[in-house]
Parts: C-alpha cells; structure tokens; sequence
C-alpha cells in the first residue's frame, strides 16, 4: 500500500505550504518511510480523513469528536507560541472592525458574524459559547455568513460585510506574520474559551508500532524535524488523551444549556 498524508489546516502561504511539507517530510526522512507515501495537496474534506490509506493528517477538535473518533487515531498535538495559546491548547482571538462601534461581546447584538465554517471549532463552536450567554429566546445575530475560511472572515470584517469573527489563535497569528495588512482596521475584543488544538491524526489501518514511530518522531524530534517546527511557530509535540478533546464538546453542551444551541 502506499500511504497517503496531507497537512492542509494551516497553508496560509506559500512559504507555510513549504514549511509544513518540510517538516512532514523530514519526519518521513527520519522514519524511512518516503518510498511508502505519497503527499496530497489540498485534500478534499472530510473524506480524506476518512480514507482507508490515511497515513497522517490534521483535523480540527470539532470533526474529531463529531466525527471522526472512530476512524482515526490521535497521534500527536502542537504546542504553539502564539498568544491564545497554552501548551497543546489553543483559543480563539474575537475580532471586530476598529471603530465600529463594538467595545465588548454585548455590543455585537444583532449584528453580522462572519464564520468559516459550521464544523470549525475555532469560528463556529466557540463563538457560539462567548455569546451563548448573551442571547435571547435563542438569537443573537441578525445574521451568520459562512465564509468558507478565517481568512475570508476576517476579510468580510475589515470590508464591513460582517461585526464579528472568532479566528483561531494559530491562524491569526501566521496571517499577522505573513499578510500584516490584511488585519488593519481590526480590533481584539478577547478571546474565547480554550480547548486542545488541532490534532495530527493516522488513520484506523495504520499499524501500531507504526503508529508509535511517528507519534515518537514528534514528540522527540530529530534536529531535522526540529527545524521546521521552529520556523512553524511550534515548540513541541504531546499526545492528548481523546478525554481531554471532550472539552469541545461541552463546550458546546455549556451553549446548548445556556439556551443558544445554534449560531444565529
């Protein structure tokens, strides 16, 4: 079989496409693994997280619970040093347009949320908890636009198409990195709730003791793979229990409770 792997999550420019495909590569390098792997580039989601030849991948926390836990295996979860970000956990930086008129969460009432997908923890679940407690016989928003990614949303914000967006921390702070220009005009409001963050996934067929050379591979990097984590912003690699990930979901059952099971 030859195993198929993609790191698509976090491909904000060519020179992070570059950086993430270093250090998959590297990783493959280490393991003598490369003659038995092909790289895929920009996959089409959800489904090659689904297949059968699914070496390695990256998921957000909230298809992994809802799902993916029975066709994957959690492999390994990067630590960033972006702010947002505590150990493997990550949160989401809630964003609005400078001067808008919205100094706190309250403020954004019947406004326009920009977000970039309904399965994304990072824009749709969180930000539905930060205001859950703030809506009203289940509404908050005049209106949701599903932007289809953060960058799109944060677009939409600054242009004045949207009041509101959370993005994930690790995402806002590559595109503060690589496109500075395009976050003028924004302000932080805050940020949200914090739940562990994108985990690297092997799918069900990946045998265990290859499994473990690559969890091994990055929580004790060679110096290879070390020098791509550090241009990645990442300071290293834990395994996280699939218990710690039930954070998401009650991050959605606290919304739920609190009466605002659906963004809008």
């Amino acid at each position: 079989m030859i195993w198929k792997v993609a790191l698509p999550m976090y491909n904000l420019s060519p020179r992070l496409q570059q950086a993430w495909e270093g250090l998959l590569g590297a990783l493959l390098d280490r393991l003598d693994l490369h003659a038995e792997v092909e790289l895929v580039r920009s996959p089409p989601l959800p489904g090659f997280w689904q297949r059968p030849d699914m070496l390695l991948s990256q998921t957000c926390g909230y298809p992994y619970m809802t799902l993916l836990r029975d066709q994957v295996t959690l492999v390994a979860t990067p630590s960033f040093d972006f702010p947002g970000c505590a150990g493997s956990d990550y949160s989401s930086v809630i964003v609005t347009r400078a001067g808008g008129g919205i100094a706190v969460l309250a403020d954004a009432r019947g406004g326009v949320a920009a977000v970039n997908d309904t399965h994304s923890n990072s824009g749709m679940n969180v930000l539905r908890h930060a205001v859950a407690p703030l809506a009203r016989d289940g509404a908050f928003f005049e209106r949701v636009t599903w932007s289809g990614s953060h960058a799109a949303s944060l677009r939409l914000v600054r242009e004045g198409d949207a009041d509101i967006a959370a993005i994930d921390c690790v995402t806002y702070g590559y595109i503060k990195e690589e496109d500075p220009a395009s976050l003028e005009g924004l302000a932080v409001l805050g940020y949200s709730a914090a739940s562990p963050g994108l985990p690297l996934v092997a799918g069900k067929a990946v045998p265990a003791e290859l499994l473990a050379r690559l969890r091994a591979g990055l929580i004790k990097p060679a110096p290879e793979v070390a020098r791509y984590m550090h241009d990645l912003h990442i300071l290293a690699f834990e395994h996280r229990a699939d218990a710690d990930y039930r954070r998401i979901i009650q991050i959605e059952a606290e919304a739920c409770a609190a009466g605002y099971p659906l963004l809008s």
